[in-house]
């Protein structure tokens, strides 16, 4: 799948089969992140890649509808970067694009993570100074959403709003 085909198909995709998902395009995804746009090339990130069906379950307190991805990418961001959020947003995206461009649907989870930060960090092992910006689930999809998005023209303004 070409990018902009995989960009015009992207979907929060909520409903997963529960099949499992190949390491290697586990791989090629987090790749796709760690290529990601990044203020002055800090790449402050790292990618905790979950596939363990009873880590799977702890996490899904942030939003049950998880329980049956193949995976969760956990986006860890170091802070002391800072456009670490911006960063991060944009390895989350790339990552979004490159599940979809390979078959699979995924969900940024957005602030579901924040109130459960320090929780999955200690599940997670990750070190006390770094954050927690966010889960991704990865899965089969079992439905794809065919929700709208709002025509070019209407969002789009040349030279002046």
């Amino acid at each position: 799948m070409e990018a902009l085909e995989a960009i015009r198909k992207r979907r929060s995709v909520r409903k997963y089969t529960g099949d499992p998902i190949p390491r290697e395009d586990l791989e090629k995804i987090v790749d796709a992140g760690r290529l990601a746009a990044t203020g002055s090339n800090r790449q402050p990130w790292d990618f905790i890649v979950v596939t363990d069906r009873k880590m799977i379950d702890r996490l899904k307190v942030a939003a049950q509808w998880m329980e049956k991805a193949g995976a969760i990418i956990a986006v860890v961001m170091d802070p002391s970067s800072r456009w670490w959020v911006e960063d991060g947003s944009a390895a989350v995206e790339n990552m979004l694009i490159a599940s979809t461009a390979l078959g699979y649907g995924s969900c940024w989870l957005e602030g579901y993570t924040l109130p459960l930060e320090e929780e999955f960090k200690k599940l997670l092992g990750v070190p006390r100074e770094k954050r927690l910006l966010t889960l991704v689930p990865i899965g089969v999809p079992a439905e794809w959403p065919t929700k709208e998005k709002k025509p070019l023209e209407e969002v789009l303004h040349w030279e002046k709003y």
